[in-house]
């Protein structure tokens, strides 16, 4: 992020002496990409931001990914994963499922009812999708209200919280990476900021509020972190809340951008998806489709052609509106479609037809597209639509 911020008290030259108005020192903290080389913020805590007083192992969730094997298109039905007698006993972090993942990525899915403990993700960023509801995201940089629509994207190794109100839901789709998630670098000038043939600038972007404060000891923090086995975790406990920042600046911390405030690039004739692209981290593209007017060539099809994905796999997350080139088949709200390379794929039979002549599409979907295989989490498994990828041939199967 080029976009500079300053919240709370800093001092006016970084690296030298702060203190409070009754002399006590602030300890500063450079959070930084790529050993000191890319986007960086300076914290000023009121406590020292290393001290540990515990630390315990954290037994994730299942995290095993069963390979894509045979090779075929699915279907996965999210929202069956929704248990109503657990609700206010999951949260944002421990109750996350996982759907998809490789090498670079996971893609997980919660329905949360309950405020999750303080969490650090230091494999990589976070691109959490608010498929409904609202929470509040509590961060050392400050808080982010996260509504229907946000993106919340937050940088590797921010310790931060999901609030959710009593009596209240919320439906996230985790993305998390193996690396950072940034905006595609086309849309961005030489010095990081977005040109103006980018879907969105910076004014849609929605930074933290003022810094928390909150005065707690023998705090428990949960954090996902590498190990020669993979993903795993631990259990810190710190001396001292870790929002316990004063101030900070930078170019570097959590913000959400909207989904509605994107704008739709459109032609002619249909165009292919890096169009709908919104961000990206290593090996891995986020696309958005959204309400737009298609294409205006008099013979034009509005729905994708069909295509091969030679170089990657490709996960369409369907979160509003009726998405035409999936019509005659089972998919809805909540359904994923998860087609992997090698396999061509396009429209549902009819769906070509019953789109021609339209000139709006009224669709609202989030899709992950990887250049390493996907495999299959433990929630893929547990929701497929085993009918789907008979879909285009009438049903036959072959047993």
């Amino acid at each position: 992020m080029a976009y500079y911020r300053s919240l709370g008290e800093v001092p006016p030259v970084r690296h030298t002496v702060f203190r409070s108005d009754t002399g006590d020192l602030y300890y500063e903290e450079l959070m930084g990409e790529e050993g000191f080389s890319s986007d960086s913020s300076l914290l000023y805590h009121r406590h020292i931001p290393s001290a540990v007083v515990g630390a315990r192992r954290w037994e994730l969730p299942d995290q095993t990914l069963t390979p894509n094997a045979p090779l075929l298109p699915r279907h996965l039905r999210l929202h069956d994963l929704t248990d109503a007698t657990t609700l206010a006993e999951t949260d944002a972090v421990r109750g996350r499922r996982l759907v998809l993942g490789n090498e670079d990525v996971r893609i997980s899915y919660v329905v949360a009812g309950g405020t999750s403990p303080l969490y650090r993700n230091a494999l990589g960023d976070e691109c959490v999708y608010v498929e409904a509801g609202e929470a509040v995201v509590e961060t050392v940089f400050g808080a982010l209200p996260a509504r229907q629509g946000d993106y919340v994207v937050i940088p590797r190794a921010t310790t931060h919280r999901w609030v959710v109100e009593e009596g209240r839901e919320v439906r996230l789709y985790a993305i998390e990476a193996n690396s950072h998630i940034a905006p595609p670098k086309r849309y961005l000038s030489q010095y990081g900021q977005l040109l103006e043939h980018a879907p969105y600038c910076e004014r849609d972007l929605v930074g933290p509020s003022e810094p928390l404060h909150v005065e707690e000891t023998d705090v428990d923090v949960y954090i996902k972190h590498r190990s020669p086995a993979g993903v795993t975790g631990t259990i810190h406990t710190l001396p001292h809340h870790p929002f316990d920042v004063v101030g900070w600046d930078g170019c570097l911390y959590p913000y959400t951008f909207n989904i509605a405030d994107f704008m739709p690039i459109t032609g002619k004739v249909h165009q292919p998806p890096p169009v709908h692209q919104v961000f990206e981290g290593d090996n891995f593209v986020i696309c958005n489709f959204v309400p737009r007017k298609v294409d205006y060539h008099e013979k034009s099809v509005p729905v994708p052609y069909y295509h091969s994905n030679v170089d990657s796999d490709e996960v369409m997350f369907y979160v509003g509106g009726d998405y035409e080139a999936r019509k005659g088949s089972a998919i809805g709200l909540g359904s994923i479609s998860f087609h992997p390379g090698g396999h061509p794929h396009g429209p549902q039979p009819g769906a070509i037809e019953a789109s021609l002549g339209k000139d709006y599409f009224d669709e609202t979907g989030v899709m992950v597209d990887t250049f390493r295989p996907l495999q299959l989490g433990e929630a893929g498994l547990a929701t497929e639509d085993k009918a789907y990828a008979s879909s285009w041939s009438g049903g036959r199967w072959l047993a």
